[in-house]
């Protein structure tokens, strides 16, 4: 199939025809959204528990969606309705859930390296719905599967991820799978909201400016300011950050005139992207959330159905 691991904790090691295999894969998958009777017998008898440890809705729901469809049986734990509450530690928490015999754990967490240290205790296979501000790899894949339905997903494309690059998960995890298919990669941010040494890995430019980073982009990606994982403002206000940052029409123009807009949401409206381009024509915001389904089904049905 080109992805035989036990285990999907990242993209940072993935190879070209491992993403291809499941960009592939979840292409096949997405026409079921489309059926009468939304589900296939792909995962039957199998069990994903869905453990997060941090807020979320798109992630959370289009894994259990996935789940669901591919026939899968779901369990939601979320730390506020665990044994976590009465003190009980992460390792044990899995440790508990791996004997009642799941085939697949999917986990955010607000640790780096939760999911790897999970992934390294348990039998069942592992994905993970983001670690801190590591990595978050079935939002990176789902955004190149939304980019392939506009753009040739080759080099010669160049994306533009423009926001608080230092504590984005998502930034990181497009980053590195870009970077690997050959893609040119911009990353713009107020210099702290950048992480130190980007400007020396290859295929990435490091632009000061967003009218630098838009300037023929064929693809836009904004982040949202993560406040949750900032222990101070690291702009003056949260107004001038929109002034100086924010994508709006004016900016959008310096991109290509067929450059899509991204956005992994939850989105700021006003802050950093307006209404207006955020519900615009080439804002492809909601086509992200309907592939993260069929990325989602993919990546289940490649770690849980290779033994069936």
């Amino acid at each position: 199939m080109g992805f035989n691991r036990k285990d999907l904790l990242g993209t940072r090691d993935l190879s070209v025809v491992e993403i291809r295999s499941l960009l592939e894969s979840a292409e096949s998958f997405k026409e079921i959204a489309e059926r009468p009777l939304k589900k296939v017998p792909a995962l039957r008898g199998k069990t994903v528990v869905n453990l997060f440890f941090e807020p979320s809705t798109r992630t959370r729901t289009s894994f259990e969606i996935a789940a669901k469809r591919l026939s899968a049986d779901a369990v939601n734990m979320s730390a506020s309705t665990s044994s976590v509450v009465k003190g009980e530690s992460l390792i044990d928490t899995v440790e508990n859930i791996q004997a009642m015999a799941p085939d697949i754990v999917v986990i955010r967490h607000g640790y780096v390296g939760a999911a790897h240290l999970v992934a390294g205790r348990i039998g069942a296979s592992v994905v993970n719905a983001g670690d801190g501000a590591n990595e978050h790899p079935t939002q990176a894949l789902l955004d190149l599967l939304t980019i392939a339905e506009h753009k040739k997903l080759e080099p010669g494309l160049t994306v533009a991820i423009i926001g608080d690059i230092a504590h984005s998960r998502v930034a990181r995890s497009n980053i590195w799978a870009l970077i690997t298919l050959g893609i040119t990669v911009r990353v713009c941010a107020p210099p702290t909201m950048l992480p130190r040494g980007l400007e020396n890995i290859a295929g990435i430019q490091v632009c000061r400016r967003p009218e630098e980073a838009l300037a023929g982009a064929d693809v836009v990606m904004m982040l949202r300011i993560q406040l949750e994982r900032q222990d101070r403002l690291l702009f003056p206000s949260i107004r001038d950050y929109a002034r100086i940052f924010g994508l709006n029409r004016r900016r959008l123009d310096l991109a290509c005139p067929d450059a899509i807009v991204m956005h992994p949401g939850p989105m700021n409206r006003g802050v950093e992207i307006t209404s207006e381009v955020a519900d615009g024509e080439r804002a492809v915001i909601l086509n992200q959330v309907s592939n993260g389904v069929a990325l989602r089904m993919a990546v289940l049905f490649m770690l849980g159905g290779q033994g069936t």
